[in-house]
């Protein structure tokens, strides 16, 4: 008798291929889990460490550029402080972008302060020191409005016996002055290269990483990343997965690539055995001006780093730059066409002409600040939704006077 469909012993799932350790972000497999792992922050730090002592935590307001460690922060601290048993009844993390209105102060947040503590065992009491409230932590809790804003600062002040609040926020001046005046206020500055190359460096030995040149590579991404160790660590797998994705196709050679996804996902066409003097793909690109043929490489490299985060090669800027001195529309037409019909970002162009231009030194003082301006007036347009190619193709005819 055929077993019923929705009977659970006739159904067998597999297991999820997000139980497998090696598919976690290794931005979440390499937060840091107490606070002395957490970098760059000392002032900060040495202030939460006194209140584990004491155990008298009072609100918090962490501020500061994302990456920057706010909240690993304060999960590191609720680790210290309730283990791993009574973490997970003592706090609540909620990220305020998801639910920006009074809604989620109402149902959310309303209902876990009012919630009574629980007592912790005599195990969790002997290691952690487990103080008898709750820590509720709001991600980007400027992304609220005011009016879910100013009903938080009513509930901060009603439950505040058995509550403590954590608002997560990278501009302070976004969260009402009632609120942040309740709050104790740590500014968490930017990593300095250092901390963040070290950390960098922990991965790549943890993972056996191979890069090209470790120290010009791990430049790069944090370069890249502006930075942000958290934007870092994503763009450092993502390469990884890219050359790990293309040494096992080398390995074959009876497939060709045809789509590589950065999530790890290969689609691969079967074809005949690959001659030596032809190719699926256009293997120019993937071959920089030394020659070294850098996808197909197990070794990370700079142009491989670059393709990743989307940078747009100088190479194809240096070029829009020689057009726009050209003065010739039809030729200007052509290259900001070129460049949107390649996918490239408007916003990206616009930034990296940015640093392109006020670095040369063949431009006097008075053209780079006319060149400013004009970056400045089409960043802004694009930022309010104007078109892509006709905001560039302005910027450029605008540039074509300058220069």
């Amino acid at each position: 008798m055929t077993a019923s469909f929705f009977q659970a012993s006739s159904r067998k799932l597999k297991p999820s291929p997000t139980d497998n350790i090696e598919n976690i972000p290794w931005v979440e497999k390499y937060r840091p889990k107490n606070l002395n792992d957490i970098a760059s922050q000392d002032h900060a730090i040495k202030v939460l460490k006194k209140s584990l002592l004491s155990a008298n935590l009072p609100h918090m307001l962490f501020y500061g550029p994302p990456g920057t460690g706010k909240t690993s922060t304060i999960l590191a601290l609720a680790k210290e402080l309730y283990g791993p048993n009574l973490i997970k009844s003592r706090v609540l993390e909620l990220n305020a972008s998801d639910e920006r209105g009074i809604s989620i102060v109402r149902n959310k947040v309303k209902t876990f302060s009012r919630l009574m503590v629980s007592n912790p065992t005599a195990d969790d009491l002997k290691n952690y020191p487990c103080p008898p409230y709750k820590i509720i932590i709001l991600d980007e809790a400027d992304s609220m409005t005011s009016d879910a804003q100013s009903a938080l600062r009513r509930t901060m002040e009603t439950y505040s016996n058995v509550t403590r609040f954590c608002l997560i926020c990278n501009y302070i001046t976004r969260i009402i002055d009632p609120l942040a005046s309740r709050c104790s206020k740590f500014r968490f500055k930017s990593l300095d290269n250092a901390n963040a190359i070290t950390r960098l460096t922990y991965i790549v030995e943890n993972e056996k990483i191979l890069l090209k040149d470790n120290q010009a590579v791990l430049n790069e991404i944090l370069s890249i990343s502006n930075g942000d160790l958290r934007k870092a660590i994503t763009f450092l797998q993502s390469a990884t997965k890219l050359h790990s994705q293309f040494s096992k196709i080398q390995k074959k050679n009876n497939i060709s690539i045809s789509n590589i996804d950065l999530d790890g996902d290969v689609e691969l066409i079967e074809i005949d055995k690959v001659e030596n003097n032809s190719s699926s793909y256009d293997k120019e690109n993937d071959i920089d001006d030394d020659g070294d043929d850098d996808l197909n490489s197990p070794e990370i490299t700079l142009k491989s780093v670059r393709e990743i985060a989307g940078i747009i090669p100088d190479k194809l800027l240096k070029n829009l730059i020689a057009t726009a001195e050209t003065k010739e529309f039809h030729q200007i037409f052509g290259a900001v066409n070129n460049l949107i019909s390649d996918g490239w970002s408007g916003s990206q162009i616009v930034d990296q002409l940015h640093s392109m231009l006020i670095l040369d030194d063949l431009l006097t003082s008075f053209q780079k600040n006319q060149l400013a301006l004009i970056l400045l007036d089409a960043d802004k347009k694009l930022t309010n939704g104007g078109d892509e190619q006709l905001q560039l193709l302005n910027l450029v005819c605008k540039m074509s006077q300058i220069l």
